[in-house]
């Protein structure tokens, strides 16, 4: 294979050279443990509450409400079962959405086992909640409404200053995860009046396994993982110092370059988009044609499978992502494609393109060249195309 194309960075993004250097010296010189008493210790120390300072500073946040974690789905379990469990003599509801990430639907099937009762709200098609909706589904047991920064699918971006002020007055904790929105947009947690929120440092360059969640002072919430005294009590373990560290700088680099970035990505966004609907019939984005994340592509192909798209592309030496997933020998399309009120026979043929700092224009030309050649073909093998061609 001559040429790879990563275009899947809404998955994982990699590290980068500036982080990786920043990590390097906390896995050899400085490996202290942050709570030893004794200088190698305190270097390490330091250097992790150098950065829970950046990420705090990112999201316009005390020091002091930021909590490391292993990563994004152990913020989103320990922000919904933390406040559910605290807060259950206030009450048992809770409000999220239909196309929210596993780590918070599951964790809301988990806790209905337990007694808990859960709303999960319609969205239109462009991904978006009904604020009318979520206005009316607060009951005087609500505790909770956890809605998403922006969709790690569609790219679609939620109305979270108008959720926060709705939590707000009613008087229910927000939490949002914005695993795929840090990095990548302005955060205000205080004008936006978010009680809680989740990132993880793999999305906007940083290493895998370190996250953390952001908790209002005051917030009830009960520890998900007790132990040792880390984390001002409330969550033990050990501290991952070297993923702290370069979750810090890939936070600092992110906010520092954050216009500049976005400003290329949307341009490569719409490139892409362009290139395909000039060049291919019978395609369709999916997800807000604008409220919607930089890098974001997500497109419907018409009478072929996604994950066949999807393994051709690979052939060529292409990243990206299909909509659907295989679960038990069975192709299931996605919740949020279904969510937003496509048939099934269409969300079968989505796929995923989410760019990143390092693609380029001649990148995705050389993208839109091949998915030419490839629906060419795969829609060659459709009886149900032909017969559409045939009937025009």
């Amino acid at each position: 294979m001559d040429k790879f194309i990563y275009m899947d960075n809404s998955a994982t993004t990699p590290v980068k050279k500036e982080v990786l250097e920043a990590m390097l010296p906390y896995f050899t010189e400085k490996y202290g443990n942050p709570s030893s008493v004794y200088s190698l210790g305190s270097q390490s120390k330091v250097a992790v509450e150098e950065a829970r300072e950046k990420i705090a500073k990112a999201i316009g946040a005390s020091p002091r409400e930021v909590f490391f974690t292993a990563g994004g789905s152990e913020a989103d379990n320990w922000a919904i079962k933390g406040v559910a469990y605290a807060n259950r003599k206030k009450g048992n509801h809770i409000i999220t959405s239909k196309i929210e990430h596993h780590g918070v639907l599951h964790t809301c099937e988990y806790l209905e086992k337990q007694g808990f009762k859960v709303t999960y709200l319609d969205v239109d098609e462009y991904g978006v909640i009904d604020l009318e909706q979520l206005k009316k589904s607060i009951t005087d047991k609500t505790i909770l409404i956890s809605i998403m920064f922006a969709n790690n699918e569609i790219g679609t971006i939620q109305p979270i200053e108008e959720i926060g002020k709705i939590a707000k007055e009613r008087g229910v904790y927000f939490h949002t995860d914005a695993v795929q929105a840090v990095g990548h947009v302005k955060i205000d947690v205080d004008g936006s009046n978010i009680d809680m929120l989740s990132m993880a440092a793999h999305k906007f360059y940083g290493p895998k396994g370190i996250g953390a969640l952001y908790i209002r002072q005051g917030v009830k919430i009960d520890s998900l993982i007790t132990g040792g005294g880390q984390e001002r009590n409330r969550r033990a373990g050990t501290e991952n110092v070297p993923g702290i560290v370069g979750m810090g700088k890939a936070i600092e680099l992110a906010y520092e370059n954050m216009d500049e970035n976005n400003e290329k990505l949307i341009s490569l966004r719409e490139r892409l988009i362009k290139g395909i609907f000039d060049n291919i019939d019978y395609v369709q984005l999916n997800g807000h044609p604008t409220e919607r994340l930089p890098g974001n592509v997500n497109i419907c192909f018409h009478f072929i499978e996604g994950e066949s798209l999807l393994l051709s592309l690979d052939m060529e030496g292409i990243a990206g992502s299909s909509g659907s997933a295989c679960t038990s020998g069975t192709l299931d399309p996605s919740h949020v494609l279904l969510a937003i009120g496509l048939p099934h026979e269409i969300a079968h043929g989505s796929l995923r393109l989410s760019l990143g700092d390092f693609n380029t224009e001649e990148e995705v030309d050389y993208v839109v060249k091949k998915l030419v050649e490839i629906v060419t073909r795969l829609r060659a093998m459709s009886p149900l195309y032909e017969e559409v061609k045939e009937g025009k």
